[in-house]
């Protein structure tokens, strides 16, 4: 069985409980299974293995395997935050992923105003750099999300910065949904405010700065909601 294949049937199998055509709570019939997915009865054991390590499945004496409750979910691992984005526009993690970002990053500014060393302001001059010569899409997300890495990284806490878990999948997927609905801004001007008060030491700058950049994610986002 390749990685390819294997990576297939998780993607498959986890598609089919986050979108409830699996619901929660629901028996997993396991062979039944198998002979939709037309693969070895391995591969669907391998495949739920990792369902199991991001809390969606369960497998109990006398039960069997069986869909765990929503609670349960590990919803903070990257894959998951993808696989929620992968097929269509959903509001409801864009909103949830915005309300996190809003209490996360303007803490995060502010703490980075009084604790960014040198090497962190090279790292947000340099994610400035790429987003100004930025060509396309693509290099764009990519610029963006090194910016807010560094920003998280420039706070030196360490739980902080793992806050690029979410970060990371979920900002970046949703940029290239807004991007692909609407033509994007000049993202650097609203970003350099961020990066000159957090050069200055100045947390309550830094922290209006990012407030202000977020209000205009909040716009962008509304502007997905309506056309999507």
């Amino acid at each position: 069985m390749s990685r390819g294949l294997h990576g297939q049937i998780v993607e498959v199998m986890a598609q089919r409980i986050l979108s409830g055509q699996i619901p929660e709570g629901s028996t997993i019939n396991v062979p039944d299974l198998q002979a939709d997915l037309g693969v070895s009865l391995t591969a669907v054991r391998e495949a739920l293995k990792v369902l199991t390590a991001k809390g969606l499945v369960d497998a109990r004496q006398k039960r069997g395997t069986f869909v765990r409750p929503r609670s349960d979910w590990n919803l903070l691992d990257a894959d998951m935050i993808r696989w929620h984005f992968d097929d269509d526009v959903r509001p409801q993690l864009l909103e949830e992923l915005h309300e996190v970002r809003g209490i996360v990053e303007p803490a995060a500014a502010r703490l980075a105003a009084v604790r960014a060393g040198e090497e962190h302001l090279r790292a947000l001059d340099a994610a400035l750099e790429a987003m100004s010569s930025a060509t396309n899409d693509l290099d764009a997300v990519e610029a963006d999300l090194t910016f807010h890495k560094a920003l998280l990284a420039a706070t030196g806490n360490e739980l902080l910065t793992r806050m690029e878990v979410v970060m990371e999948t979920g900002l970046a997927d949703r940029d290239r949904l807004v991007h692909r609905v609407k033509p994007s801004d000049d993202p650097v001007p609203s970003h350099r405010r961020v990066v000159d008060a957090v050069r200055a030491k100045d947390p309550e700058g830094a922290e209006l700065a990012m407030r202000e950049l977020l209000a205009k994610a909040a716009e962008d986002l509304s502007d997905v909601r309506g056309r999507a």
